[in-house]
């Protein structure tokens, strides 16, 4: 029955890293799209979302029969509620790159940003994509030390995000109230994108030492 137990949560831990790997591949086309106004790469995020919620479904069953088929207990029950807390948090990740390229395809052909915050978004991109790769090997290798280095990418994001506000908040904008509110809403998917990357990293972390790092706000 161990070996089985073992054999299984292997198998959804692999699973999870993937669907990590995807939503991190997601937002690394949608940024392109995004910065490009290019149609074609928005498409391919939107009609790939089908297969992340296929395995978002697949993820949750087999966390929940293990459940119910090993009973696990001390350990093992920690094990298997954090991968049912982690598959939301990837199902998150995903649903958030699949906005950001929703905001590409809404505003074609134009671009959705202004030129002025490219720069922004670029770099915003940057460090989602890296942080959904982390994600997928924290939860490969169950590094407590590597979960814990994603809290400080994430500080990287939020000192973007909040140098984007200031810049929305400048008397000097000059691109209009539609663009002012694209770009809030994206720079949020970004914000968010990260704290869910985290999130699993926390996760990972109460996984494998038993406590549970500080939270981080993830709402959306």
């Amino acid at each position: 029955m161990c070996v089985i137990y073992n054999e299984q949560m292997a198998d959804l831990a692999h699973l999870l890293g993937e669907m990590a790997g995807l939503a991190g591949s997601a937002m690394d086309r949608a940024t392109q799209s995004l910065l490009q106004a290019d149609l074609t790469l928005a498409e391919s995020v939107i009609s790939e979302d089908e297969r992340i919620s296929e395995m978002i479904t697949d993820a949750e069953e087999k966390a929940f029969a293990l459940l119910a088929l090993q009973a696990p207990v001390a350990g093992d029950l920690r094990q298997v509620v954090s991968a049912i807390q982690i598959v939301q948090d990837v199902n998150r990740m995903g649903a958030l790159a699949l906005h950001v390229a929703k905001v590409t395809r809404r505003r074609h052909p134009n671009h959705a940003l202004p030129e002025a915050v490219n720069g922004y978004f670029a770099e915003m991109g940057r460090i989602a994509v890296n942080m959904g790769e982390s994600a997928r090997e924290v939860l490969e290798t169950r590094d407590p030390l590597r979960a814990a280095q994603l809290n400080e990418d994430d500080e990287a994001m939020d000192d973007l995000h909040r140098h984007l506000f200031t810049l929305l908040m400048d008397r000097d904008w000059k691109y209009g109230v539609a663009a002012a509110v694209d770009v809030t809403l994206l720079g949020r998917y970004y914000e968010r994108f990260a704290d869910h990357a985290v999130e699993i990293g926390r996760r990972v972390i109460f996984l494998v030492t038993g406590v549970l790092p500080p939270d981080v706000d993830t709402e959306a």
